[in-house]
């Protein structure tokens, strides 16, 4: 049994009333959503308790879950909107500045590749492409950042995005492509990259 027939069978439950049931999607879901929500949010104590709100909706919501898309796809939608609208109601976008840190390079794939470069300037080098990346990251506009975040962070299908993002697929693969590009535009610089080539 997958992922998605098990979370099925916990909405099932929840949907009848057993709150374990949510509980144990709530236990499964909450870091990772927490991580997605931290793209918006900078603040810990902010993001725990965005998270928390988008958990509150979506059991508020579950009764109207019809199992159409993933539960995760759902939730992440839930969680995008709430961290938008908590944004929103504070007069703020999401910060400029970011620092790289531990949970930046565990979404990372290559994550292990960074720790082996233990030069002063390849650590340096890599410390500001980690910033350029973050900072190009944070200069998109939202519906780039949602679908590049979801895409390359999260490692969601394009499918899936485009459930959560309530579009097409052609406009997420569009979105994704754009946002790429931007952050590339950032890096030519530094990489020495030339405009024919992304990195």
């Amino acid at each position: 049994m997958g992922d998605r027939e098990i979370d099925q069978q916990l909405v099932e439950r929840a949907q009848h009333g057993d709150k374990h049931a949510f509980e144990l999607l709530v236990a499964k879901y909450q870091r990772k959503l927490g991580r997605l929500l931290s793209r918006f949010i900078r603040d810990a104590a902010e993001i725990e308790d965005v998270t928390q709100e988008a958990f509150i909706k979506a059991y508020r919501a579950l009764p109207s879950f019809r199992g159409d898309s993933a539960f995760y796809t759902w939730l992440y939608r839930i969680g995008i909107n709430t961290a938008k609208n908590y944004l929103v109601a504070l007069g703020r976008r999401a910060p400029t500045t970011t620092e790289f840190d531990v949970s930046d390079a565990e979404a990372f794939e290559e994550g292990d590749q960074l720790k082996d470069l233990n030069t002063p300037e390849n650590e340096l080098m890599s410390k500001q492409i980690a910033q350029t990346v973050n900072q190009a990251l944070q200069d998109l506009p939202d519906e780039l950042r949602s679908a590049i975040t979801l895409r390359e962070i999260e490692g969601l299908s394009y499918e899936d995005i485009a459930t959560i993002m309530n579009c097409p697929i052609g406009t997420v693969r569009s979105r994704i492509f754009r946002a790429r590009e931007a952050i590339a535009e950032k890096l030519r610089p530094m990489l020495g990259t030339s405009k024919d080539k992304r990195w």
